[in-house]
């Protein structure tokens, strides 16, 4: 079998109404103007190998580059959250040991209380996993406190098979693809030291994201995603 052949894509589904209903959710979000008291927070969130050297490199000199022995030892798995505010070109991605609901939940009311403290309503962009629920914030905080973090959020799930309308995903890429790709990191804590450099140093650039795609577009360009009317 000739594997040139073949393109991996993510293929919309046809005529699904409960997707085009939650990606036109998605695209109207993305389409308000920036109110920095109700910001648009996108998140996602991939696991990475954490891979050590068996025998130290050979630092690069004047005669030779970096020499790194082929060798290495797996070191588990972790996990990295990430966070970004399109309009305000911010992102900050975290790391941690495990995916549970508890690091999610822990996450985000760090940046609820944190960053987002003074903001009226918070509006999180992100997939529909168990993990990413109300619920999360009662399995870690008192009543009280979950209560007053799940009041604070206006929730937006992209639909299922449609990771592609998260910016946050675009932001993975990014950080997959400028700092921890193709690269050996052995533990938790060189990893999040590296990712927390990556967005310091991406965020001082200032980079924003112009997302194109509004809903008058995909009803024309992803039409067959819309179920014909019955009458």
């Amino acid at each position: 079998m000739n594997n040139r052949n073949i393109q991996y894509w993510v293929i919309p589904p046809q005529c699904d109404a409960e997707f085009a209903a939650s990606m036109e959710d998605v695209l109207e979000t993305y389409e308000k103007t920036y109110d920095p008291s109700r910001p648009v927070l996108c998140m996602d969130e991939q696991p990475v190998q954490l891979i050590k050297d068996v025998k130290a490199p050979v630092e690069a000199t004047a005669e030779h580059p970096k020499r790194v022995d082929y060798e290495y030892e797996r070191a588990g798995v972790a996990n990295i959250f990430m966070f970004t505010e399109p309009l305000a070109g911010w992102r900050q991605a975290f790391a941690r040991q495990t995916k549970t609901k508890v690091d999610w939940a822990l996450l985000m009311a760090e940046l609820l209380e944190g960053r987002y403290a003074d903001c009226e309503k918070v509006t999180l962009v992100c997939d529909n996993l168990n993990t990413h629920t109300r619920g999360a914030f009662y399995e870690v905080f008192e009543p009280a406190r979950a209560r007053s973090l799940v009041k604070r959020i206006n929730w937006c799930y992209t639909p299922k098979h449609g990771s592609w309308l998260n910016i946050a995903e675009n932001e993975l890429s990014s950080i997959t693809r400028q700092c921890v790709g193709g690269r050996r990191i052995g533990s938790i804590e060189e990893l999040s030291a590296e990712i927390a450099a990556w967005s310091t140093h991406i965020n001082d650039k200032q980079r924003g994201v112009d997302w194109q795609m509004k809903i008058d577009d995909a009803r024309i360009k992803l039409r067959s995603v819309y179920p014909k009317i019955r009458v």
